[in-house]
């Protein structure tokens, strides 16, 4: 590992410090144009004074500005998340899919709180935002060839970096179904969680592939037995990815920072008001 992150340094050693520097706002060189700001982010269901309604599920009004606040803080939050991915893309020689979809819309938010709250009853809205990981969320990439080795490295300098392992799924070595690593993490000046994928191009095809098929799949509405035909044309989708080398055996990576390298976690610009967490579960 030593040598490849020896060979990438040059590389980026000027766009890191550039972004990730003190007294520099950490997404002035790194972020591209997107949602971050959440322009064009508003919902296009039922949001109203008395809450929020779509699918055939509800929030109240309470709960609806509870994800409002839960949503402000993913921008915030994304602002110091983004240079670090986007750093560890390039140390690691990732392609970063879908970029400008990195902040999980309204929308889709409030429908799976809602149906989380559904499925659980006594619930709070609080207790249901603590599970949700993928308010901030990315993809990465590699060849087959040089998936287990980037994974690594990219897991690695985000640890290194200083966001919290939160949750580490991989299930390349599941017989049937969804192929590939997610993996959350905490970042920690907001405390805010999010989701890096990591994936090849064939797993990362076969994702897309089924993506109608798994949103119909989880609607409370779905009878079982379409339910089990569902799962059955995910797992025939699955089937057909080939698992890298070594990636059923990669695990969440352990807190030593990789030869070279310090550890540029942001800073806040001079004069810069002290965060705040917002209270969730």
């Amino acid at each position: 590992m030593g040598t490849l992150v020896r060979g990438r340094r040059g590389a980026v050693a000027a766009a890191l410090a550039a972004a990730l520097g003190a007294g520099m706002a950490p997404t002035a060189a790194w972020a591209a144009a997107g949602p971050a700001d959440g322009a064009g982010r508003t919902s296009k269901s039922a949001a109203r004074d008395d809450g929020w309604r779509g699918d055939g599920l509800e929030l109240g009004a309470a709960d609806n500005s509870a994800v409002d606040a839960f949503l402000k803080q993913a921008e915030q939050a994304e602002k110091e998340i983004s240079p670090r991915v986007r750093a560890a893309a390039v140390l690691s020689e990732a392609e970063l899919i879908g970029f400008d979809q990195r902040l999980k819309s309204p929308d889709s938010l409030k429908r799976k709180v809602a149906t989380s709250m559904k499925e659980t009853p006594g619930q709070t809205v609080n207790q249901a935002l603590d599970t949700m990981k993928d308010s901030v969320r990315y993809t990465l990439q590699w060849p087959d060839g040089k998936y287990t080795t980037g994974v690594t490295l990219a897991a690695s300098l985000l640890s290194a970096w200083g966001d919290d392992s939160v949750k580490w799924s991989n299930t390349w070595d599941r017989p049937k179904g969804y192929k590939g690593i997610n993996s959350a993490w905490r970042e920690p000046r907001w405390g805010h969680a999010y989701e890096v994928q990591f994936h090849t191009p064939a797993s990362k095809k076969a994702q897309l592939d089924t993506h109608r098929i798994y949103e119909e799949q989880r609607l409370p509405g779905t009878p079982p037995e379409r339910v089990k035909e569902l799962q059955a044309q995910q797992d025939a989708i699955f089937a057909a990815v080939p698992v890298p080398a070594g990636a059923a055996g990669l695990a969440a990576p352990g807190s030593r920072v990789p030869a070279g390298l310090s550890q540029p976690v942001p800073v806040p610009p001079p004069g810069a008001p002290a965060a705040t967490k917002m209270p969730v579960g």
